[in-house]
């Protein structure tokens, strides 16, 4: 028996085939594009979702024996997205992603009414689902009087697998529609935003079965026998699943075209007004919270592009050694920023720049000022009690020892690098799968990576970056006042 996991990335899919005893046996990948119409904007047609799920299912097909064995499939997705289906199923319009700021005055109106923190247990942030669709009422009435179901990402997925309208709690939190504490769509919510409960899909908990893969894809990928589809996950949900992540206090920063800090809690303790997100966790009776950044490594890779050089050419000019602060600073706030600022209208931008300032300068100020980022949203989540010990380090950049070094010296934490930490959600969603399918105890496949590359903050360096902290935190501060 094998299992599969798909993770539906903002700039690719991803699937993971893994055997019985959870090892990888292999992988497959396609990128896609994503439509930036306008400043703020983020939109990505589900018809390229569709088409690398056939691609990555043909290369695992075409190479790997093991796939004809697979018994279960969980899916993991970048959260937040709209996707929007008429009665007949057809898709509306684009996706409207999770860094897509447009519904900012919707979101701050939604906010100001009680009830949504109150049941969500969230702020309603811009890049949220329920502010989207207020949005689309207002400016796109004619579409949005044709919307039969709303789909996020990875339960648009779930639909093509099994044709039916099913998500997970982890993913649904991050609507502004969950009833976080109750794991249920809330009833209140959904009229306050001018939706009804028959517009939501039927929501199942991350490592339950969501339904069987199609009987015509079954025997189009030359799969025999029943195929379990779990519930899946949301993107951050299905990491932590990866990583074993489900005890009280463990946790782990993500180094992503998103950046994340997350936290497990034991039990539901909202904390809005610190514009820390408390969701619920792919697994039952779980929460977790985190910080978000809605641009880390993107921040690089846009740097990359105004260069036109490569991400890991720009990194590796830095060396080996972490130096002290530069003198460059940079916000990373290209599409505004969630935690803790909660403004859409914050933008990235380089200070203190002179004659003599190098490209090697602006880099290192990238890769400072996401670090800095993180550190606030470290800080925001130990303003609601949380107390990492430490934190797995996951997502593309944590291939960079440079700026692990870095990251755990500016948050004064050790970082622990999982080896199989690239394989990050799909990893967490074979883990669904593979639950969903046998119904075997979650704490028997949900495990910590046995193999990991620490880092330690650098006892010398520790200091000045604290320093620097707080002269970053002073200029974003400044330069919020200015924006009004």
């Amino acid at each position: 028996m094998s299992y599969l996991g798909l993770d539906l990335g903002t700039s690719g899919l991803k699937a993971l085939l893994v055997d019985a005893d959870g090892a990888v046996i292999g992988q497959a990948t396609r990128s896609y594009p994503v439509d930036h119409w306008r400043s703020g904007w983020s939109e990505q047609d589900p018809a390229h979702w569709v088409a690398a799920l056939h691609g990555c299912v043909a290369d695992l097909h075409a190479r790997h024996p093991a796939f004809g064995g697979v018994r279960g499939i969980g899916v993991s997705g970048h959260m937040h997205g709209a996707t929007l289906l008429d009665a007949q199923g057809a898709v509306l319009r684009p996706c409207i992603l999770w860094n897509d700021t447009r519904a900012h005055a919707e979101a701050a109106e939604m906010d100001a009414d009680p009830p949504f923190r109150g049941i969500s247990g969230n702020i309603v942030f811009p890049g949220f689902t329920a502010p989207k669709l207020v949005w689309l009422r207002r400016h796109e009435p004619e579409v949005f009087a044709r919307v039969a179901k709303v789909l996020l990402p990875a339960a648009y997925m779930n639909h093509v697998l099994t044709g039916d309208t099913v998500g997970d709690m982890s993913d649904a939190a991050g609507t502004s529609w969950l009833d976080m504490g109750a794991r249920d769509w809330s009833d209140t919510l959904l009229r306050l935003s001018g939706m009804q409960p028959d517009q939501m899909p039927r929501l199942v908990e991350g490592c339950a079965a969501a339904g069987q893969l199609r009987d015509d894809l079954a025997r189009d990928w030359g799969l025999t026998g029943p195929v379990i589809v779990a519930g899946g996950a949301g993107d951050n949900a299905a990491a932590a699943c990866g990583l074993g992540l489900t005890v009280e206090g463990q946790g782990a920063v993500s180094l992503g075209t998103s950046g994340v800090v997350m936290v497990v809690r034991d039990g539901y303790r909202p904390a809005p007004e610190t514009a820390v997100h408390t969701f619920c966790h792919a697994l039952p009776k779980r929460w977790y919270q985190m910080g978000v950044m809605l641009a880390a490594t993107d921040n690089l890779n846009w740097f990359a592009r105004l260069t036109g050089q490569t991400p890991e050419g720009l990194v590796g000019e830095l060396g080996d050694q972490v130096q002290h602060p530069g003198e460059a600073v940079f916000r990373p706030y290209l599409a505004g920023e969630r935690t803790p600022h909660n403004s859409p209208h914050l933008r990235a931008g380089f200070d203190r720049l002179g004659a003599n300032t190098s490209r090697v300068d602006l880099t290192r100020a990238v890769l400072e000022g996401v670090c800095f980022g993180l550190r606030d949203n470290l800080d925001a989540l130990r303003a609601t009690g949380a107390a990492p010990q430490y934190l797995f380090a996951t997502g593309g950049g944590s291939r960079s020892d440079y700026w692990l070094h870095l990251l755990a010296t500016v948050l004064n934490l050790p970082l622990r690098a999982p080896d199989e930490g690239v394989h990050g959600a799909a990893l967490g969603a074979t883990r669904l799968g593979m639950i969903a399918a046998t119904g075997c105890a979650p704490e028997s496949v949900v495990t910590p990576p046995r193999a990991c590359r620490s880092y330690d903050p650098i006892p010398g360096l520790v200091a000045p970056y604290e320093d620097a902290h707080a002269s970053f935190r002073a200029d974003v501060s400044r330069h919020l006042a200015n924006l009004g």
